[in-house]
């Protein structure tokens, strides 16, 4: 047969990260330190912001038949929806995600301009202008760091605080390894029961 003219198509593809689990939260809460022991992932782990530049992933396992895909999702600041830090660029990977672990930061290395509960604020406000489907996901929040004094000293006024929005805050040192299998069965229960609801939707 003779030959026809061909055609011309540019694609542009973008790989979104699946995982059951996305770490979430300011640079440098611990997001690379807790999954670095939940995983055998190996992240780079620094003490300056943006130190993980591309997600990583990692396999975490609870027990015979019990296991979690966790994605170490780079951090996001106020403005990551307009591409501020590393903005959308890994905004995205969020999307694939059944459950958020919501990691916060109560010390002296937040400075006088940030707390947790503003952090939470501004992080799920971000989410919603990305996309306000993400900020009704699953979170599991948890205040990391708990090996320090000062993150000790402010846990009951902050568990005050989430609890009057009706939020369960937990409380763990990803350093130490405290509190780490609270947060892990935490999250184990809403993927199961995210995958359960989804399953239903369809």
């Amino acid at each position: 047969e003779d030959g026809t003219a061909g055609g011309e198509l540019n694609v542009r593809l973008e790989l979104k990260l699946l995982a059951d689990v996305g770490l979430l939260g300011y640079p440098s809460v611990g997001k690379s330190t807790f999954i670095s022991k939940i995983s055998r992932a190996r992240p780079k782990i620094a003490d300056y912001p943006f130190t993980t530049l591309i997600p990583n992933l990692g396999v975490t396992k609870l027990g015979e038949g019990r296991s979690m895909v966790v994605a170490d999702i780079p951090g996001l600041i106020e403005g990551a929806a307009e591409g501020a830090g590393l903005g959308h660029r890994f905004l995205k990977h969020v999307e694939r995600t059944a459950v958020l672990i919501h990691i916060l930061e109560a010390s002296v290395f937040t400075g006088p301009d940030r707390n947790p509960v503003q952090d939470f604020d501004k992080i799920n406000g971000e989410l919603e202008r990305y996309a306000p489907h993400l900020a009704k996901k699953p979170q599991i929040v948890v205040v990391n760091k708990c090996d320090l004094t000062e993150t000790r000293e402010a846990m009951e006024e902050l568990e005050q605080s989430f609890s009057a929005r009706g939020i369960r805050l937990l409380a763990m040192s990803a350093a130490t390894g405290d509190g780490i299998r609270e947060v892990l069965e935490a999250a184990w229960t809403a993927v199961v029961e995210a995958k359960k609801s989804a399953a239903q939707r369809s």
